[in-house]
């Protein structure tokens, strides 16, 4: 098995699901979060996934290949550029940015980088979202 290369930067209300299924994965190395009582309990959870409240740090790590934001929205659009910087993959929850041109110059920076980036979108392939878009292709709605 590979050696875990995913961090999660964020393990709030929906961080904490990404933690979970990165863990499940094997492919969680670490977890960064400010508060320390999220970081215990990721610690009490999975002893082997090492904490920090440091993002720095974590982008330092040359064994992390990809990290996975799920901060304050707030923040995405500051770490993800710092994270493709680091020449990290990148996969940011929802929205990668609250500006569009913040956004724009992310994908820009991606590209430049010959990085992934990946923006999460919890329903997309959601059954009722797929029908939704048969019918609006097919001319029906």
């Amino acid at each position: 098995m590979n050696e875990p290369n995913v961090a999660v930067i964020g393990c709030g209300n929906w961080g904490k699901n990404l933690v979970r299924n990165f863990a499940a994965l094997g492919a969680l190395r670490v977890v960064c979060d400010s508060d320390p009582r999220r970081r215990q309990a990721v610690e009490e959870q999975f002893p082997a996934v090492r904490t920090t409240a440091s993002s720095p740090e974590t982008l330092r790590d040359p064994h992390v290949q990809a990290v996975v934001i799920a901060s304050p929205a707030a923040t995405h659009s500051r770490i993800a550029r710092e994270a493709l910087e680091a020449d990290k993959d990148v996969f940011v929850e929802k929205p990668l940015a609250l500006t569009v041109a913040d956004g724009q110059s992310i994908v820009a920076l991606a590209r430049e980088r010959n990085r992934i980036l990946m923006v999460g979108h919890l329903l997309r392939y959601h059954p009722g979202v797929l029908r939704l878009k048969a019918l609006v292709d097919s001319g029906d709605l």
